[in-house]
């Protein structure tokens, strides 16, 4: 069984979704850069160690990758997963955990990296936007894609209406990808290509609900 710390940084709604799934994994800890996130509660509701690593403690990005690579490294997990971390990693820290790290971001990557990708899309006129569960690089929001999940921009759409449709995909995919995981069906096929064991290429993306709004 494969074994996981989630990183989180407020509420934690990915890492309930995983929780929640019942997956053949052991979640060994939640581990949050702020204090006051409120899924640190929710994980200790739910048996789960919990620890805190305050970003603003430390006077480096470099000071606290190490503090939390440590405290990650007492639990020993095979993987780390990114539920709503907003910390960009420094590259030795990446390095460390070498195709160990799962990120999931709120845009169809490599479209709209970054904050506010709701609006982004809308400002761009985007017909899709969606979902993306990647491992993570020293590029930011880059990386090998595992699963991607595509929702219309309609007419009228606001960065809230937009950003809840594209959570629920969120929260269907990345349980999904971390599944594929614990089964070892995860493939490097190249060095920015995944590939899932017995699964389409065309599968790994997942287009739910995609009619006009007269439809």
């Amino acid at each position: 069984m494969k074994s996981v710390v989630i990183l989180i940084s407020g509420r934690g709604s990915n890492m309930e979704a995983i929780v929640k799934a019942n997956l053949p994994i052991e979640v060994r800890a939640v581990i949050a850069n702020r204090p006051d996130a409120k899924g640190l509660q929710y994980a200790a509701a739910h048996g789960i160690q919990t620890s805190i690593v305050d970003h603003k403690s430390f006077s480096t990005r470099e000071a606290f990758d190490e503090r939390l690579a440590d405290t990650i490294d007492r639990y020993a997990p095979d993987c780390i997963l990114l539920a709503g971390f907003m910390r960009v990693l420094t590259d030795a820290f990446v390095a460390r955990y070498r195709r160990r790290i799962i990120n999931i971001h709120p845009s169809l990557l490599p479209a709209f990296p970054g904050l506010h990708t709701h609006r982004q899309a809308i400002a761009a006129g985007a017909k899709l936007h969606g979902a993306t569960v990647h491992f993570v690089t020293g590029q930011l929001d880059h990386g090998p894609i595992i699963v991607q999940a595509a929702v219309p921009v309609l007419n009228g759409d606001s960065e809230a209406s937009l950003a809840a449709r594209v959570l629920e995909q969120e929260h269907r995919i990345y349980p999904m990808a971390i599944r594929w995981l614990a089964e070892d069906r995860l493939e490097f096929v190249a060095e920015g290509v995944v590939q899932v064991k017995g699964l389409r290429v065309s599968s790994q993306v997942s287009t739910p609900n995609l009619c006009s709004p007269s439809e």
